[in-house]
C-alpha cells in the first residue's frame, strides 16, 4: 500500500499533461536542455582557460606570471 505503482505514475503524468499541455512541456524541456548545454560549454571554457594559464611550466595566478630560479642553494645540516 505504501509503494507507488506504474499506474499511479501514469495518472500523475496525465494530470501534468492536462494542466500544462504538451507545447508548454516541450518548451520547458528545450529550455532545460539549452541550460545544460550552456553549463557544459561554460565548464569546458573554464578548463581551457586554466590550461592556457599553464604556459611552458609557468603558472599564472591572479594575472601575474610566477617564475623563479634558484641561484644559490644553501643546505643546512641539523
Amino acid at each position: 500500500m505504501g509503494s507507488i505503482s506504474i499506474w499511479h505514475w501514469l495518472i500523475v503524468l496525465l494530470v501534468i499533461v492536462l494542466i500544462f499541455g504538451t507545447k508548454k512541456l516541450r518548451n520547458i524541456g528545450s529550455d532545460l536542455g539549452g541550460a545544460v548545454k550552456g553549463f557544459k560549454e561554460g565548464m569546458k571554457s573554464d578548463d581551457e582557460a586554466a590550461n592556457n594559464n599553464k604556459v611552458a611550466g609557468h603558472i599564472k595566478e591572479g594575472g601575474q606570471t610566477i617564475e623563479g630560479e634558484v641561484k644559490d642553494k644553501k643546505t643546512t645540516n641539523v
